[in-house]
């Protein structure tokens, strides 16, 4: 399966209720495991979607937290917006409340650590990423849709 049939299989997959319920635990465990293995140089998630290894710091314990995610890169890879969709699930993922409680983190990026600085997207900024990412993953209308919360949306731009 590849080209445009496999992506639009994978919109499909990613987009039910099951692949919700599974992937959090199944998808972050992965990327890690391999993240780790190639030293950086590769990232399962990411042929589905390019993706970084988010480094924050703990919103309450100030402990280092890793956590792979997908990602929209922008201006030729000097910035990434993230999407807290956490796979259409009620609550805000962890690393977003992390984010608004410490901005400075770092991203590894095609195996490249980033010193990156992140800001949470509001108003009309927020609206015009929002279209941006839906042209880019169309499966982000069906998790809001799942949810009453708004999804929060990051930039990341490089310190």
């Amino acid at each position: 399966m590849t080209g445009a049939v496999g992506v639009r299989f994978v919109q499909k997959v990613s987009s039910t209720r099951g692949f919700a319920k599974v992937a959090p635990h199944v998808v972050p465990a992965l990327d890690r495991a391999v993240h780790r293995l190639t030293r950086g140089r590769v990232l399962l998630s990411a042929h589905m979607l390019p993706g970084v290894i988010l480094t924050s710091t703990g919103a309450r314990s100030g402990q280092p937290r890793r956590t792979p995610l997908a990602c929209m890169p922008e201006d030729g890879g000097r910035g990434w917006l993230l999407v807290g969709s956490n796979f259409g699930r009620t609550g805000h993922p962890a690393w977003t409340h992390n984010l608004l409680a410490h901005p400075d983190a770092s991203i590894s990026w095609k195996g490249a650590d980033i010193p990156v600085t992140a800001r949470p997207l509001t108003g009309e900024e927020r609206a015009a990423a929002w279209r941006a990412l839906l042209a880019f993953w169309p499966p982000y209308a069906i998790y809001q849709a799942r949810v009453e919360r708004e999804i929060r949306v990051f930039r990341l731009t490089r310190r």
